[in-house]
């Protein structure tokens, strides 16, 4: 038999090489978090604010050599642009991420859910098969009722009065009465 040419299926491929940049999706997963966070505070609100405030205010006061954006503010508007359009992917990389997390959450609670839901179903079982069980089991007081019953009948035997009439002992007494 001659063997086959190529590559061998239980030897794993190296990787390709290509010309985009290599990154942890975790790392920057986490990143893109970080960052969307600390866009949704009022703490990047105010800075914001105050960044816009300055410019604003140096390119209308400032001396005109010293000014780098003239009135209608291009270069603000463009800085504000990027800085948007860049937010807003990141902010829907860190939504999607928190999504797998709590779909994953969410998976884990009714599996969580599903196994309580057994055990329950289990011990009502359990409890069932005990109570028709205990339906069975002569209990203290149906034991004392029939003790005191069998206690009364030997009192009742012992007494020579109420034996009178009943068996060979009555026939005994009433063979001297005659």
């Amino acid at each position: 038999m001659a063997e086959r040419e190529g590559p061998r299926l239980d030897v794993p491929r190296a990787p390709r090489r290509t010309l985009l940049p290599a990154y942890d999706p975790d790392t920057f997963g986490r990143a893109s978090e970080r960052i969307a966070r600390f866009l949704g505070t009022g703490r990047f609100l105010v800075w914001m604010t105050v960044v816009i405030i300055v410019w604003m205010g140096w390119n209308i006061v400032a001396p005109d050599g010293l000014k780098f954006d003239e009135y209608p503010f291009i270069f603000l508007t463009l800085a504000l642009s990027l800085q948007a359009s860049y937010a807003a992917p990141l902010i829907l990389l860190a939504q999607n991420r928190q999504d797998d997390r709590d779909r994953v959450n969410l998976e884990q609670d009714r599996k969580r859910n599903e196994r309580s839901i057994a055990d329950t179903e289990f011990l009502a079982r359990e409890i069932a098969a005990l109570r028709m069980g205990l339906g069975e089991v002569a209990t203290r007081d149906w034991i004392r009722s029939e003790l005191a019953e069998l206690v009364k009948d030997l009192e009742q035997q012992e007494r020579p009065g109420a034996a009178a009439g009943r068996g060979p002992a009555g026939a005994g007494e009433r063979d001297q009465d005659r």
